[in-house]
């Protein structure tokens, strides 16, 4: 399928490990030019370098997204070096997992407020592509935890006001063609990620957690990075306000 996504110019956060980096190299597979952003710098520098060795159009910097100043100075600069803004993703997360203050401050602060700054920042760049091209589009990465809440974690929580606060920017911004939804993945497999390491250390727990999906196995970045580029893509320009839970039919309860 065609999703005219050639030519575009799209932000993403987190971009250079997991699901950020298989973002980034599939919508520069489709054509888009591609900044992303990530805290370490060499690891930025080493994906910039390994993706335009593939002729990808890609640009990375060091970012950290807890500082609202240097963020919002980031997308400003890109929107000026890529000539504007037709996608947003906000990917970045601090996946801390634990009930206390500081878990609590670092989801928050990691996960929530930036989304929240890249929008506001962003926003009359992509209403800019959306008059000259009649569509731009936001993409937040929540989680399945938003749903469950098996155990006290400041995580679940905090995905979950993403998914609230992206239905209002859908409900907001749909006047102007500017669209906005979330994507929810299940239990992704990462090999240098928290379940690569929860196999690694309590393999029990990881087959167990494979049990319980109905696929029999995690699922992997790229098909996370596939149903975000089809939601970024004027294919789905109908599609603004919605929740795609990816998880392998892990989640049991009926989504209307």
């Amino acid at each position: 399928m065609e999703l005219f996504l050639k030519g575009k110019n799209a932000l993403v956060t987190g971009g250079t490990r997991g699901i950020g980096l298989a973002i980034v190299e599939t919508l520069a597979a489709e054509g888009v030019n591609v900044a992303f952003c990530a805290r370490n710098e060499e690891q930025v520098t080493q994906t910039q370098t390994r993706l335009n060795e593939k002729g990808f159009n890609t640009i990375g910097t060091s970012v950290d997204v807890t500082k609202k100043e240097a963020l919002q100075e980031w997308v400003r600069a890109t929107a000026k070096s890529l000539g504007g803004i037709d996608i947003l993703v906000s990917n970045a997360g601090a996946i801390a997992l634990a009930n206390n203050e500081d878990a609590w401050h670092k989801n928050f602060n990691t996960d929530l407020m930036p989304a929240v700054q890249l929008v506001e920042t962003a926003k009359p760049f992509l209403e800019k592509a959306a008059i000259e091209k009649g569509d731009a589009a936001i993409v937040f990465i929540s989680s399945i935890a938003a749903a469950r809440a098996e155990m006290e974690s400041a995580y679940g929580p905090i995905k979950a006001a993403l998914i609230h606060f992206a239905k209002g920017v859908a409900s907001a911004q749909a006047s102007k063609k500017i669209r906005a939804n979330v994507v929810s993945p299940g239990t992704i497999y990462v090999k240098d990620g928290v379940w690569g390491n929860i196999e690694r250390d309590n393999p029990e727990r990881f087959n167990g957690v494979i049990n319980l999906n109905p696929t029999g196995r995690m699922g992997t970045p790229q098909e996370i990075a596939n149903a975000v580029a089809f939601l970024v893509s004027p294919v789905s320009s109908y599609t603004t306000g919605i929740n795609l839970i990816v998880d392998g039919a892990f989640l049991s309860r009926v989504n209307f």
